[in-house]
């Protein structure tokens, strides 16, 4: 049978964004002007969403990530907001926040008014709402590949210490090749890849000690980095 003049079928959804894999590409308008996911390469990026301007949650999470703004850029990494609302609405709140709480947003705030990025990155959850996107925040590194994703709930704001901690423990796991344990905070010790051998089990316990590793057993070693 003929459909070609019936009634259009639903589009699939997109699929979900995966750890370790390139992140979304995207261009929209921004406060700063139009931007790409293209134009951060060789930079980490914090891509975070909130469900809208002139809330009280969202607010202290801007005043929290203004103000560690030049921690983040010390590290290499950019910071992008994004909510649904216009470029009029983000700028307006922008100037409230500076007027209310002497705050300067520093960083570039995304109108995703068609909810193209926000779909891409699976920011909207039906079981919070159909029309604004949940608390999400993404690490994306260097390379413009996926690192990390979180997602609040509209009602709980989001640690900006966890997200600059994040970041500070992605670069240091690339940079040395380990692991970091729970809470770990830079300067702390990290843990070893284990011994794939014998020998290497045996060798690394030898190396222990004052100047060497720290090892509760063959396959768990610390050092610092």
């Amino acid at each position: 049978m003929d459909t070609t003049n019936g009634p259009s079928r639903p589009q699939p959804p997109l699929p979900v964004p995966r750890l370790n894999e390139p992140a979304p590409p995207f261009a929209a308008p921004s406060t700063h002007g139009p931007i790409a996911l293209g134009d951060y390469l060789g930079r980490y990026v914090v891509l975070f969403a909130h469900p809208a301007d002139f809330t009280p949650v969202c607010a202290t999470e801007f005043v929290a990530l203004a103000e560690q703004y030049d921690r983040f850029q010390a590290l290499g990494c950019d910071l992008l907001g994004l909510s649904v609302d216009s470029i009029p609405s983000h700028l307006a709140w922008v100037r409230a926040i500076a007027e209310t709480f002497g705050i300067e947003i520093p960083f570039p705030i995304i109108a995703d008014r068609s909810m193209e990025v926000a779909h891409r990155y699976g920011m909207v959850h039906p079981g919070a709402s159909d029309t604004s996107t949940v608390r999400a925040a993404f690490v994306i590194d260097d390379s413009s590949v996926l690192r990390a994703m979180l997602y609040y709930p509209m009602d709980a704001g989001r640690s900006v210490a966890e997200l600059l901690r994040l970041v500070q423990a992605l670069q240091t796991t690339d940079a040395h090749r380990v692991a970091t344990p729970e809470g770990w905070q830079p300067g702390d010790r990290v843990i070893l890849p284990p011994p794939t051998t014998a020998q290497a089990a045996d060798a690394r316990l030898n190396e222990a000690g004052p100047n060497g590793y720290d090892c509760i057993d063959w396959y768990l070693c610390t050092k610092r980095v």
